[in-house]
């Protein structure tokens, strides 16, 4: 199924899109999905327990906040996503790795990139509110991503 946020925007104004704050870096161009969400500063242990469990076509949706000290994604914790039918990440952070992540078929949109990994602490909560970009996510809602950006919707969306 293809798809581009502008059309999908013309067709559904009520969906929401985030400000031009992400680049897209994984080999998915065109992803969506319902989300779940993770709030983590510095730490990606539950990106990586998420990523490691069955993923049913969602979306991840983790605020950490912008910290550009370390990456929360990279390509073992990708690639366990990619097996376990994750369509996609989009963080508000870093990630690495990014000439593998480019080819995995999985959707990853970040701020950018950083080569040092993040330290195992155990900390972050999974399903709560987050915002950032101008948006409000919440788990539940759907994510639509392309090159042009994001929409968020609090319904899943047409794509006929």
């Amino acid at each position: 199924m293809s798809f581009s946020t502008p059309d999908l925007s013309d067709a559904n104004p009520e969906a929401q899109a985030l400000s031009p704050i992400l680049k897209n870096l994984g080999g998915k161009k065109i992803f969506w999905g319902k989300i779940e969400t993770l709030q983590c500063p510095d730490d990606n242990s539950f990106v990586k327990e998420l990523m490691n469990s069955e993923g049913n076509g969602k979306v991840l949706v983790v605020d950490a906040n912008g910290i550009s000290t370390v990456a929360l994604l990279g390509d073992m914790i990708a690639e366990a996503g990619v097996k376990n039918n994750w369509s996609g990440v989009v963080i508000n952070g870093y990630v690495r790795d990014i000439d593998i992540l480019s080819t995995l078929d999985i959707g990853v949109q970040a701020l950018g990139t950083m080569p040092i990994r993040s330290e195992k602490k155990n900390q972050g909560r999974i399903g709560v509110d987050i915002s950032f970009g101008g948006l409000t996510f919440s788990s539940g809602d759907y994510v639509y991503a392309d090159n042009n950006g994001l929409l968020l919707s609090k319904k899943e969306l047409n794509l006929s």
